[in-house]
């Protein structure tokens, strides 16, 4: 197994480990894990047909696996949306594709946004964590000059965490980094 993932590795190594004699689980399986990582992002839907798959080609150069196109399911017609338009994609990764974005997610890309402070440490209630990015050329695969348009997507890490604090350690075992507990206050606060 020459070819697993750094964070795979680290996770069976170390970080489950460290989880199970911090948190006192009586036994690995109770360790929370990652389970998957959902990559959404959506288009207008006057946008032309060349605006779709142009993303569905960067998300799919990004992780290495092709998105889903997914469409209407029903027709509003103050948006100008027919049932069964394409409306966006979005991909779902698991297994090893699942690590090596995020290994990716954390040490290459969130640093080269500008002005990075760091992620929010809002979870979604379950111990699921959801950023979204708003320029994809912050991707190294992603060729600034080559790229004809930017667009945003949502990244969603789904975790086998029963509460918020469970998937905040966890994430931050990982590597997440997020925001100092004060700044994120004091933004709120403004």
């Amino acid at each position: 197994m020459s070819n697993e993932p750094t964070l795979k590795k680290a996770y069976r190594d170390t970080i489950a480990k460290e989880l199970k004699e911090a948190q006192g689980y009586g036994n690995v399986h109770e360790v929370p894990s990652i389970e998957k990582i959902v990559i959404n992002s959506g288009v207008k839907a006057t946008d032309e047909k060349a605006v779709l798959q142009d993303i569905v080609r960067d998300i799919g150069v990004i992780t290495c696996q092709k998105p889903v196109v997914t469409k209407a399911r029903l027709s509003i017609s103050n948006f100008k949306l027919r049932e069964g338009m394409p409306i966006g994609c979005k991909v779902t990764l698991r297994g090893n594709r699942m690590y090596e974005f995020l290994y990716k997610f954390i040490n290459l890309a969130l640093p080269s946004i500008r002005d990075f402070r760091g992620v929010s440490h809002k979870l979604d209630g379950s111990g699921n964590y959801t950023f979204g990015v708003k320029d994809h050329t912050i991707f190294p695969e992603i060729n600034v000059d080559g790229a004809k348009r930017t667009f945003g997507f949502d990244v969603t890490i789904v975790t086998s965490a029963k509460t918020d604090a469970e998937g905040f350690e966890l994430l931050k075992r990982f590597g997440m980094p997020f925001r100092k507990q004060s700044n994120e206050n004091s933004e709120e606060a403004a």
